[in-house]
Protein backbone atom coordinates (compact mmCIF):
# COMPACT_ATOMS: atom_id res chain seq x y z
CA UNK A 1 0.00 0.00 0.00
CA UNK A 2 1.18 3.48 -0.80
CA UNK A 3 1.36 6.27 1.76
CA UNK A 4 -1.68 8.01 0.27
CA UNK A 5 -3.79 4.85 0.64
CA UNK A 6 -2.83 4.58 4.32
CA UNK A 7 -3.68 8.25 4.92
CA UNK A 8 -7.05 7.85 3.21
CA UNK A 9 -7.78 4.74 5.33
CA UNK A 10 -7.08 6.70 8.51
CA UNK A 11 -9.24 9.59 7.39
CA UNK A 12 -12.14 7.31 6.51
CA UNK A 13 -12.01 5.53 9.87
CA UNK A 14 -11.50 8.67 11.96
CA UNK A 15 -14.70 9.85 13.69
CA UNK A 16 -13.53 13.47 13.49
CA UNK A 17 -13.23 13.20 9.72
CA UNK A 18 -16.79 11.89 9.36
CA UNK A 19 -18.12 14.73 11.50
CA UNK A 20 -16.13 17.23 9.45
CA UNK A 21 -17.36 15.69 6.19
CA UNK A 22 -20.95 15.83 7.38
CA UNK A 23 -20.54 19.51 8.23
CA UNK A 24 -19.23 20.12 4.73
CA UNK A 25 -22.25 18.39 3.24
CA UNK A 26 -24.57 20.55 5.31
CA UNK A 27 -22.86 23.71 4.10
CA UNK A 28 -23.12 22.59 0.49
CA UNK A 29 -26.80 21.72 0.79
CA UNK A 30 -27.86 25.15 2.11
CA UNK A 31 -29.94 27.18 -0.27
CA UNK A 32 -29.10 30.79 -0.85
CA UNK A 33 -31.78 33.39 -1.44
CA UNK A 34 -31.04 36.73 -3.09
CA UNK A 35 -32.54 39.82 -1.50
CA UNK A 36 -31.49 43.24 -2.84
CA UNK A 37 -28.61 41.66 -4.78
CA UNK A 38 -27.14 39.99 -1.70
CA UNK A 39 -26.91 36.27 -0.98
CA UNK A 40 -28.75 35.48 2.25
CA UNK A 41 -28.21 32.04 3.81
CA UNK A 42 -31.59 30.35 3.99
CA UNK A 43 -30.93 28.39 7.20
CA UNK A 44 -30.75 31.58 9.29
CA UNK A 45 -33.57 33.36 11.06
CA UNK A 46 -35.10 36.13 8.99
CA UNK A 47 -34.02 38.89 11.38
CA UNK A 48 -30.40 37.80 11.29
CA UNK A 49 -30.44 36.94 7.58
CA UNK A 50 -31.49 40.45 6.56
CA UNK A 51 -28.41 41.88 8.28
CA UNK A 52 -26.29 40.25 5.55
CA UNK A 53 -27.51 43.02 3.24
CA UNK A 54 -25.11 45.94 3.26
CA UNK A 55 -26.91 48.90 4.81
CA UNK A 56 -29.37 46.87 6.90
CA UNK A 57 -28.44 46.53 10.55
CA UNK A 58 -30.11 44.62 13.35
CA UNK A 59 -32.53 47.38 14.35
CA UNK A 60 -33.61 48.13 10.80
CA UNK A 61 -34.14 44.43 10.05
CA UNK A 62 -36.42 44.16 13.08
CA UNK A 63 -38.37 47.21 11.93
CA UNK A 64 -38.70 45.82 8.39
CA UNK A 65 -40.00 42.49 9.70
CA UNK A 66 -42.46 44.26 12.00
CA UNK A 67 -43.79 46.46 9.19
CA UNK A 68 -44.06 43.47 6.84
CA UNK A 69 -46.05 41.58 9.48
CA UNK A 70 -43.71 38.60 9.52
CA UNK A 71 -42.16 36.51 12.28
CA UNK A 72 -38.61 37.39 13.39
CA UNK A 73 -37.73 33.74 14.13
CA UNK A 74 -39.02 32.48 10.77
CA UNK A 75 -36.31 30.90 8.63
CA UNK A 76 -35.29 32.69 5.46
CA UNK A 77 -35.98 29.57 3.38
CA UNK A 78 -39.65 29.62 4.38
CA UNK A 79 -40.23 33.14 3.05
CA UNK A 80 -42.27 33.29 -0.16
CA UNK A 81 -41.33 35.25 -3.28
CA UNK A 82 -44.16 37.69 -2.61
CA UNK A 83 -42.80 38.39 0.89
CA UNK A 84 -39.27 38.86 -0.48
CA UNK A 85 -40.57 41.46 -2.93
CA UNK A 86 -42.39 43.20 -0.06
CA UNK A 87 -39.19 43.23 2.02
CA UNK A 88 -37.28 44.72 -0.92
CA UNK A 89 -39.83 47.51 -1.37
CA UNK A 90 -39.70 48.29 2.35
CA UNK A 91 -35.89 48.48 2.21
CA UNK A 92 -36.07 50.78 -0.85
CA UNK A 93 -38.57 53.23 0.69
CA UNK A 94 -38.69 52.74 4.47
CA UNK A 95 -40.20 56.18 5.20
CA UNK A 96 -43.36 55.35 3.22
CA UNK A 97 -43.94 52.31 5.42
CA UNK A 98 -43.67 54.25 8.69
CA UNK A 99 -40.09 53.39 9.66
CA UNK A 100 -38.67 56.37 11.62
CA UNK A 101 -36.04 58.58 9.97
CA UNK A 102 -33.48 57.95 12.71
CA UNK A 103 -33.13 54.35 11.50
CA UNK A 104 -32.03 55.45 8.03
CA UNK A 105 -28.38 55.71 7.06
CA UNK A 106 -28.56 58.92 5.00
CA UNK A 107 -30.58 61.65 6.70
CA UNK A 108 -30.66 65.10 5.11
CA UNK A 109 -28.77 64.01 2.00
CA UNK A 110 -26.27 66.58 0.78
CA UNK A 111 -27.64 66.69 -2.76
CA UNK A 112 -31.39 66.30 -2.26
CA UNK A 113 -31.89 67.19 1.39
CA UNK A 114 -34.21 64.21 1.84
CA UNK A 115 -34.04 61.31 4.26
CA UNK A 116 -33.06 58.28 2.18
CA UNK A 117 -31.73 54.82 2.86
CA UNK A 118 -28.87 53.37 0.81
CA UNK A 119 -28.00 49.70 0.41
CA UNK A 120 -25.35 47.66 -1.37
CA UNK A 121 -22.82 49.40 -3.56
CA UNK A 122 -24.71 52.72 -3.32
CA UNK A 123 -23.30 53.18 0.19
CA UNK A 124 -19.70 52.81 -0.98
CA UNK A 125 -20.24 55.09 -3.97
CA UNK A 126 -21.81 57.92 -1.96
CA UNK A 127 -19.15 57.62 0.76
CA UNK A 128 -16.43 57.92 -1.89
CA UNK A 129 -18.22 60.91 -3.44
CA UNK A 130 -18.57 62.60 -0.05
CA UNK A 131 -14.89 62.16 0.74
CA UNK A 132 -13.89 63.43 -2.72
CA UNK A 133 -16.13 66.48 -2.23
CA UNK A 134 -14.45 67.21 1.11
CA UNK A 135 -11.01 66.88 -0.52
CA UNK A 136 -12.02 69.14 -3.39
CA UNK A 137 -13.23 71.97 -1.16
CA UNK A 138 -10.12 71.51 1.01
CA UNK A 139 -12.13 70.92 4.18
CA UNK A 140 -10.24 69.79 7.28
CA UNK A 141 -11.80 66.33 7.11
CA UNK A 142 -10.83 66.03 3.45
CA UNK A 143 -7.23 66.94 4.16
CA UNK A 144 -7.09 64.38 7.00
CA UNK A 145 -8.46 61.75 4.61
CA UNK A 146 -5.79 62.65 2.06
CA UNK A 147 -3.01 62.32 4.59
CA UNK A 148 -4.35 59.06 6.01
CA UNK A 149 -4.71 60.54 9.48
CA UNK A 150 -7.67 60.15 11.85
CA UNK A 151 -10.54 62.42 10.94
CA UNK A 152 -12.61 62.64 14.11
CA UNK A 153 -10.20 64.32 16.51
CA UNK A 154 -8.42 61.32 17.98
CA UNK A 155 -4.99 61.80 19.49
CA UNK A 156 -2.12 60.63 17.32
CA UNK A 157 0.83 60.55 19.71
CA UNK A 158 0.56 56.85 20.41
CA UNK A 159 -2.23 55.67 18.10
CA UNK A 160 -2.32 55.43 14.30
CA UNK A 161 1.44 54.88 14.20
CA UNK A 162 1.62 52.60 11.21
CA UNK A 163 0.69 53.23 7.63
CA UNK A 164 1.88 55.45 4.82
CA UNK A 165 2.07 58.61 6.89
CA UNK A 166 5.48 59.89 7.98
CA UNK A 167 5.32 59.18 11.68
CA UNK A 168 7.20 60.84 14.53
CA UNK A 169 10.96 60.25 14.46
CA UNK A 170 12.58 58.30 17.26
CA UNK A 171 15.24 60.10 19.28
Amino acid sequence: MAKNDIKQDKIKKSPKATVFASKLNVKQSKNIIRIKGTDVVSAKKLGIGLTAITGVDYNLSRAIIHVAGMDYNQLVESVSEKDIERIETIIDTPIKFGIPAWLLNRRNDYVTGNNIHLTGSDIRLTLRDDINRLRKIRAYKGIRHELGLPVRGQRTKSSFRKGGVASRKKK
